[in-house]
């Protein structure tokens, strides 16, 4: 065997060991929260006074008194410092998918050569990151550099690190020195503040005068790759785009349906034991881990926590899972596709509605035709849906995604929602005038071992074809892509049926003010929206061909790919769903419109350039390594035997045909590149050119080289393969 960079990683040493191991946790309830400076440990540091108003303020979204910030600032620097941390940073969500963190250390120096720990009220509230250096959409412009992170007491501070250091991590709002968010918590802040005070207007109407609050809930399911690293360092592709540019099918993908939820490897259960360690001292809620259905991949998945509070813990989520990979001798991919020909990661945003009382608003109960206050809460999600559609795809754009969204895998880009049978038939008697709820049962089912009792039994199937589908007592949002933030997909949707709830009672409370009572007016209301929105409930095959026409016929959208979605930002309709409560102004919209749209095309450019410099300095060198190698066999055959070596000419000219072919593909590629970087046009027109030119001439040269990869000997093949990335663990 020759040793080429591929088979040398097949020898080579992990360069990465452990270099922070964690304790042997048997008990993660002895260390849930042990890192976070979370509400116990606040009850236990600080004065009885100052806590109470602080609970206010993370519970009600009161403002801290005067004075209250330097109290909660030394008591969270005197617990920091004891847990090992020497610096402290404004944690933050800028519009880039990733966090961003500054490090700051406490210690300072003074006269007479000592230093001392400090940290204000000030330096908890406020910090000051360099706003001309994240995406701003031209809110911010390079001479316009500052910005002002802002502390989110919502979500409890953490301490995080390894032997060589700790960090006290911070939650922090990220905003312009005009006032404009630069961030994806910023309006998910706004948007659960609108959905609560919409909410609350439905309960009291109902005659619920103790709630104070009603929170969007999330559980945020997180699906990843996992590859060896010395393998995956080996390939540019994965380290500077995250997806493979190029590769053939393995003898073995997933069609034995053998890896889903089969038993997991011990390097792998290693691996998600120290993830799961540190995410519990996190405080993160960390339930479920599983084998995914392609070989190599995985999913965990947390319990249900406030929106916000989800949406912080699975940012960190997805970075532990690197940094945790890396110690492993791993690489984590987050990519939702980062092989082609099997299925790629998603992140399934479970979503439901909670008053402070503790009361799920989407639980029908055992009759749900007497349950009025639930038909009006799934009327409202079911009209923010039908209505807003573009709204809640503009939460799911990215180029990674467009990989993924109507494949095998995946639910299609139609959004529509799955109710059931029972709670289809239900509303659609309501919307006929002909309510029965007799045929609502659980029920359960006999399985026919006489040691088995009889299972209870859900009020539906589920149906992993559609977007948006209900499963019990929540909705599950499958369209996200698994290394996007989920707040986009939570503050679109969470404005959507914020609306929806204003309209709701705005005609009912127009209705009492007239004296009509409250149940004929709900009964009149449910009947008239429930057949308004009736096309976009769809029980079905969301992959069927004949569903792509039924949705047309039914007039639901299907913004098939992110520029085609992008360009609905700017429509009233769209901008007015943010704009109604104060989730996002206009130029926030339009700027976050146009840093998407750079995104995804630079997206596409980055891969653009790889496919060209893999193409043209890794592969095709190899190919005609191969070539002359063949050509010579060809050449001594002929003068060994006499003969015409017509097999070995053949493979020869088989081999010429898909390099010339690679080859072309490569020079027109590169042409319509450099075509695209010259054109001056608006950044609409750039990234429709890298979806309509770019992406199918990167697909033609991936067709070239991937049957010159299936025809030349393993040993000059100069990239690791398929079976090796997804099968060597």
């Amino acid at each position: 065997m020759s040793f080429s960079p591929r088979n040398r990683a097949r020898f080579a040493v992990a360069d990465d060991q452990f270099v922070d191991q964690p304790a042997d946790y048997k008990n993660y309830s002895q260390i849930y929260g042990q890192d976070v400076f979370n509400m116990r440990v606040m009850r236990e540091r600080l004065p009885q006074n100052v806590y109470e108003r602080l609970e206010q303020v993370a519970r009600l979204g009161q403002s801290l008194a005067e004075g209250d910030a330097d109290v909660i600032a030394s008591a969270m620097k005197d617990w920091a410092i004891e847990k090992g941390a020497t610096h402290y940073t404004h944690w933050f969500q800028p519009m880039t998918s990733l966090t961003a963190e500054k490090h700051d250390a406490f210690a300072v120096p003074t006269s007479g050569g000592y230093m001392i720990n400090e940290f204000s009220g000030k330096m908890l509230i406020k910090g000051e990151p360099d706003a001309s250096s994240f995406p701003s959409g031209g809110l911010r412009t390079t001479f316009e550099a500052r910005g002002y992170t802002a502390w989110d007491p919502t979500s409890p501070a953490f301490v995080m690190g390894n032997r060589w250091g700790k960090t006290l991590y911070i939650p922090t709002l990220f905003m312009s020195y005009t006032g404009e968010s630069l961030d994806r918590k910023t309006p998910l802040l706004r948007s659960l503040n609108a959905l609560s005070k919409q909410a609350l207007r439905i309960l009291r109407l109902f005659g619920n005068t103790t709630a104070t609050k009603v929170q969007g809930m999330v559980g945020a399911e997180q699906e990843y790759f996992l590859v060896d690293r010395r393998y995956a360092k080996l390939r540019m592709d994965l380290l500077l785009a995250g997806r493979t540019v190029y590769g053939a099918m393995p003898s073995k993908g997933q069609e034995l349906e053998d890896q889903y939820f089969g038993a997991i490897s011990p390097r792998i259960i290693d691996f998600m034991g120290d993830v799961e360690a540190r995410m519990v001292a996190l405080g993160i809620p960390a339930r479920t881990r599983h084998n995914e259905v392609a070989p190599s991949q995985f999913e965990l998945a947390p319990l249900y926590e406030e929106a916000n509070l989800a949406t912080d813990h699975n940012m960190l989520t997805m970075v532990l899972l690197r940094a945790t990979a890396e110690r492993h001798g791993l690489m984590c991919l987050l990519h939702e596709k980062p092989f082609a020909g099997i299925n790629g990661s998603g992140k399934h945003n479970n979503w439901s509605l909670c008053d402070s009382d503790g009361n799920n608003l989407l639980e029908p109960g055992s009759t749900p035709l007497d349950n009025a206050q639930f038909l009006v809460f799934l009327a409202a999600v079911l009209r923010a849906v039908h209505l807003h559609a573009p709204v809640l795809r503009l939460g799911t754009v990215g180029a990674g995604n467009d990989h993924r969204l109507g494949a095998n895998e995946a639910p299609p880009a139609i959004i529509s929602v799955f109710l059931g049978a029972q709670l289809t038939n239900l509303i659609e008697g309501i919307a006929a005038g002909k309510a029965d709820g007799s045929g609502w049962k659980r029920g359960t089912m006999e399985i026919g071992v006489s040691t088995i009792p009889p299972l209870p039994k859900d009020i539906s199937d589920r149906n992993r074809t559609s977007p948006f589908a209900f499963t019990g007592n929540k909705f599950e949002f499958r369209a996200v892509g698994s290394s996007q933030s989920i707040s986009p997909a939570n503050f679109a949707l969470n404005a959507a049926v914020a609306c929806a709830l204003d309209d709701i009672a705005t005609e009912l409370e127009a209705g009492a003010a007239k004296g009509v009572p409250l149940n004929q007016a709900v009964q009149t209301l449910l009947a008239r929206l429930f057949k308004e929105h009736l096309p976009v409930v769809f029980n079905g095959n969301g992959y069927a061909e004949q569903w792509q026409e039924e949705a047309a016929r039914r007039g639901l959208p299907n913004l098939k790919d992110s520029v085609a979605a992008l360009a609905r930002y700017s429509d009233k309709d769209v901008m007015d769903v943010f704009l109604r409560h104060g989730i996002l102004d206009a130029r926030e919209q339009l700027a976050r419109q146009e840093i998407l749209l750079e995104a995804y095309l630079k997206n596409v450019l980055v891969e653009t350039k790889l496919t060209s410099q893999m193409g043209r300095s890794v592969i095709l060198p190899a190919v005609l390594k191969y070539l002359r190698q063949s050509a010579e066999l060809a050449a001594r055959t002929q003068e060994l035997t006499g003969e015409t070596a017509s097999f070995e000419e053949q493979y020869y000219k088989k081999l010429r045909v898909q390099a010339s072919g690679l080859l072309s593909s490569l020079d027109e590629l590169d042409k319509r590149h450099q075509e695209l970087n010259e054109l001056d046009r608006e950044i609409m027109e750039k990234a429709e050119m890298a979806r309509d030119v770019l992406l199918p001439l990167m697909a033609q040269c991936r067709r070239h080289a991937d049957a010159l990869e299936e025809m030349i000997d393993d040993d000059i093949w100069p990239l690791p393969k398929y079976d090796e990335l997804l099968w060597h663990r």
